[in-house]
């Protein structure tokens, strides 16, 4: 059965929405977005797996003014997994408070909730290279 497209907005607006609560300083509203026992793995960014809302809000504000000032999401594709859960990759960027900024791309997994549709595992990849390396000699 193909996702309905209801599904396939909702996912991509609650994608969208984490940059907007984030970069407002609206911690306390990711239970908007993740689930209670959401995984955030930052590994391949050096910063290893978080895991729950309360530990993620807690590694942000640890973080303080390194945070990107700005996320920004685009180009949000979402595949139907199973019945309630779907994938979701999208590209991600950071602007810096000193005007620099990063690529990431972000491998979510998403259920279905009795509140609506949340983030259960998000991975980010950083961006380092062209092409994903091809070409690089």
């Amino acid at each position: 059965m193909a996702l309905a497209l209801e599904d396939r907005l909702a996912v991509t607006e609650l994608i969208a929405l984490h940059g907007h609560l984030v970069d407002g300083g609206e911690l306390d509203r990711q239970a908007e977005i993740f689930t209670p026992d959401v995984v955030y793995d930052m590994s391949d960014l050096g910063q290893g797996e978080i895991t729950g809302i309360d530990s993620l809000t807690a590694a942000a504000l640890a973080l303080g003014a390194a945070n990107p000032v700005a996320h920004h999401v685009t180009n949000v594709v979402v595949e139907e997994v199973a019945e309630d859960r779907v994938r979701a990759r999208s590209k991600g960027l950071g602007v810096m408070a000193d005007g620099s900024c990063g690529s990431v791309t972000y491998e979510d997994t998403l259920v279905r909730t009795a509140d609506g549709w949340r983030i259960r595992h998000r991975r980010m990849l950083a961006r380092r290279v062209p092409l994903g390396g091809l070409g690089q000699g």
